[in-house]
């Protein structure tokens, strides 16, 4: 009989959930780690909250476990390496909490405006200090909205609904999803100079950390109070600590902080600062909703094999899988290279399979390409959901095969459209089945993807390759492989450069900088 083991004060629906399905739950919270390791052998699933660490020695000791649910979207206590090398599915919950957060965010805005818990600290003292909490309404105040995804959207909503202006941006908001939210897509400094209150709800990644740095202060209205109830990383603490100091910032909410628990900063106590132990996700109705799924999406998979939110297993049957493994490299890399080259907010994908691939299962790999695509500034992306994010934010995916073979035995193009522009890039399989890159922009060129890429468009002009090598030696950084190609003699050219480490920001300007470059990215794959 299945079994599955809850380690974490979950609603009791989720038991409910798993008995009516016929397995077997037993719950017990508070396990030591050890405790857990001891218990883990005779479960097939273990849903879990934030308490429960899966570490890779639990998971090592998990020889019948087969899927790991976490009710919530966070799985920074799951080690995802060491599940995937002991074929664990771990899954979460993304979207169970979205109302709940957006709705604290809107309550800390209102508690930042009119500084509702330093007034009702005083009152409680017996101090009645009416004349100093002086607030300011929301009515008629633009928000800036950094982040527009599913919390953001919600988000904007409320404070649409409070008769507030909504600005917002997300290099994936489309402009027709901007107007059915009614809200106005902007760039980030926009957004910066205009908003009179800013709400985070962006994921956290090497794109987005510190996005209010010292540099964003400084482009920001005198008097602007900002909201935090993503990640804590999004925020350079010290840099707000000075906003908040010389006035710049009036006051900030904060339900995240860089460092968690967080348990000293320099920012509490800060008459300034409204801040709450990250409690975004924390309703009744919120817990119900991320335990109900949890338990259902568990449930699928271990009784129907049906995969839904994982995030670190394609939805490929297993006798697709042997077959489908090299194409999934392949799509996975197109759509990551074309993914880290996008600025603008996406339009369509259009996917175009040819030669052997077309007898493959390829909405999988139709998948797997949007994952790559999306990845580089959304979290919790992938291959199950990615479709969806997709539909969600107006983005056509549009995929096409030919079965006629071309030049290549089998092919694979991916052509993505923003609001600014078109780019596209192709791949193909050797006989070895290690995946190549072989056109981009339609410009040909032959090169095997590696860790550390440089991505350069330039003019074809004389003296070129000579200057980029010496900017690249000059950091001292090795090149491993080095592939060009050009639309015609004198027109555009682009290199792809295969180095030996990551280039830091100082040599991605320093490249830049040469005469007749004109684009210049650092790809990681």
């Amino acid at each position: 009989m299945v079994k599955v083991l809850i380690s974490d004060k979950l609603s009791p629906l989720a038991k409910e959930i798993f008995e009516n399905r016929g397995i077997e739950v037993d719950q017990i919270v508070g396990l030591t780690p050890e405790q857990l390791i001891e218990a883990i052998p005779r479960y097939d699933g273990l849903a879990i909250r934030s308490a429960t660490k899966v570490t890779a020695d639990v998971l090592a000791a998990a020889s019948n476990l087969k899927v790991v649910g976490r009710a919530g979207i966070g799985v920074d206590n799951v080690d995802i390496k060491a599940a995937t090398n002991h074929g664990v599915v771990v899954m979460n919950t993304p979207f169970g909490n979205s109302i709940t957060t957006a709705e604290h965010a809107i309550a800390m805005m209102f508690a930042v405006a009119r500084q509702i818990p330093l007034a009702n600290e005083s009152t409680h003292q017996g101090k009645w200090e009416k004349s100093r909490f002086m607030g300011v309404e929301l009515t008629s105040k633009t928000l800036g909205v950094i982040g527009c995804g599913n919390i953001g959207a919600i988000a904007a909503d409320r404070a649409l609904g409070l008769k507030m202006k909504v600005v917002a941006f997300d290099p994936y908001l489309s402009v027709e999803r901007a107007e059915e939210l009614g809200v106005e897509k902007v760039e980030l400094d926009e957004l910066l100079a205009r908003a009179d209150f800013i709400t985070l709800h962006t994921p956290l990644t090497d794109g987005t950390r510190g996005i209010l740095n010292a540099d964003a202060f400084a482009k920001m209205k005198d008097g602007v109070r900002i909201v935090n109830c993503a990640r804590g990383g999004l925020i350079d603490e010290d840099a707000l600590l000075a906003a908040l100091d010389n006035g710049k910032v009036a006051g900030v909410a904060l339900d995240v902080f860089a460092v968690e628990p967080a348990k000293a900063s320099p920012l509490f106590g800060h008459e300034k600062v409204v801040a709450t132990p990250h409690l975004g996700a924390s309703t009744s109705e919120a817990q119900v909703n991320v335990a109900v799924q949890v338990a259902e999406q568990m449930a699928d998979y271990l009784l129907d094999g049906a995969v839904t939110n994982a995030l670190n297993m394609p939805s490929v049957s297993a006798e697709e899988s042997v077959r489908l493994a090299p194409y999934m490299t392949l799509a996975k890399q197109l759509g990551s290279f074309a993914g880290q080259l996008t600025e603008h907010a996406l339009q369509s994908i259009q996917i175009e399979y040819q030669g052997d691939v077309t007898e493959l299962n390829t909405r999988p790999l139709t998948a797997i390409v949007v994952e790559g695509l999306l990845q580089p500034l959304m979290d919790c992306v992938n291959m199950v959901n990615a479709l969806a994010v997709a539909k969600e934010r107006d983005i056509d995916i549009i995929e096409t095969k030919h079965d006629a073979e071309g030049d290549y035995h089998t092919y694979i193009k991916v052509t993505v459209t923003t609001d600014k522009q078109e780019r596209s890039v192709a791949g193909t399989l050797f006989a070895d089945k290690r995946p190549r890159i072989v056109s981009v922009k339609d410009i040909l060129v032959d090169a095997e993807l590696a860790p550390n890429m440089l991505y350069v468009s330039n003019e074809d002009l004389p003296g070129f390759i000579g200057a980029l090598g010496t900017t690249l030696g000059d950091a001292g950084l090795n090149i491993a492989t080095f592939s060009l190609g050009r639309a015609n003699a004198g027109g555009e050219a682009i290199a792809l450069v295969a180095i030996d480490a990551a280039p830091n920001d100082k040599t991605v300007l320093a490249v830049q900088s040469l005469p007749h470059v004109k684009q210049v990215r650092a790809l990681k794959f």
